[in-house]
């Protein structure tokens, strides 16, 4: 943040997108549903078992990711009555990838001790093979995005 921006006057910001993103998936089971669609989990047993997550709990996060459009709900052939849909990520739900990868970086930057003697999860690149560590890039210019050299600035209609 440069000094400049902190000199200018601040408004309000209760409706902002932060807020609105976070009154959608901010709540603790939505973000760990989502993660467990990235790393390829599909089906509601599945959900159920990774997470330990109360069944009428997953019902429900599950069918509000798939109202506000982050999962589609498909049904699969040959499935057992009760389980025969998958949750599958829509686009809106592919572009929260880097929120989540970021997150997981950021734990496993400062929060690395776990208790239950867990390895951290990692993201590798299909691509090179190589681990990957997310960072930001300005798209015109390339060049790293920080704290330090960005500032905000509010778009007016």
């Amino acid at each position: 943040m440069t000094d400049n921006a902190e000199a200018q006057p601040r408004e309000p910001r209760g409706d902002d997108s932060v807020t609105r993103t976070l009154n959608l998936v901010g709540e603790r089971w939505m973000m760990l549903i989502l993660r467990e669609a990235f790393f390829g989990v599909h089906r509601y047993g599945q959900f159920a078992q990774n997470l330990g997550i109360p069944r009428p709990t997953l019902s429900n996060r599950l069918g509000k990711l798939v109202d506000v459009g982050l999962l589609s709900r498909e049904r699969y052939a040959g499935g057992p009555i009760r389980s025969d849909y998958e949750y599958r990520l829509t686009q809106a739900g592919l572009d929260l990838f880097p929120a989540i990868q970021i997150l997981m970086a950021w734990g496993n930057t400062y929060l690395p001790d776990d208790p239950a003697g867990r390895s951290t999860v990692t993201w590798t690149h299909d691509v090179c093979g190589s681990p990957t560590h997310p960072r930001l890039i300005c798209d015109q210019c390339g060049e790293p995005v920080t704290a330090h050299n960005v500032h905000p600035t509010r778009d007016t209609p």
